[in-house]
């Protein structure tokens, strides 16, 4: 069985490092690759997905390089059985109302996470590929 891919966006370092730190301490059979820009994350994707499966991509609501409910609506079209999960750091209820309604956003986790919460939803996300 091929391992399971788990992409985080987000264009701030720590927060990568610390997402990085909690799924790959908490989980088992997963990959977690890193992207601090949309445009990355893509590249990432492409280069990771042929022999991993996509089970879940993580980003940020806002970043510089563009707004994650806009990428997780075409992460949605191009790998519609990943698991789509939000982190905001504030009330972005638009991006959130379009992620969930366009995107079938999963779950939507406000900064700083609860660790538990956060391995949950991508657990869940493992069993619905699985």
């Amino acid at each position: 069985m091929k391992p399971y891919l788990i992409v985080c966006v987000d264009d701030e370092k720590m927060i990568l490092d610390a997402l990085t730190y909690e799924l790959q301490s908490g989980l088992d059979n997963v990959v977690v690759e890193i992207a601090e820009s949309i445009d990355e994350a893509w590249d990432v994707i492409e280069e990771f997905s042929q022999d991993h499966i996509l089970a879940a991509v993580i980003s940020d609501c806002s970043m510089p390089s563009g707004r994650g409910d806009e990428f997780l609506v075409e992460v949605h079209r191009r790998f519609p059985t990943a698991t789509k999960i939000m982190l905001t750091g504030g009330a972005h209820h638009e991006a959130i109302e379009n992620a969930i309604a366009n995107a079938c956003l999963n779950a939507y986790i406000n900064k700083p996470w609860d660790r538990n919460r956060l391995l949950e939803e991508v657990r869940s996300s493992l069993h619905a590929v699985a």
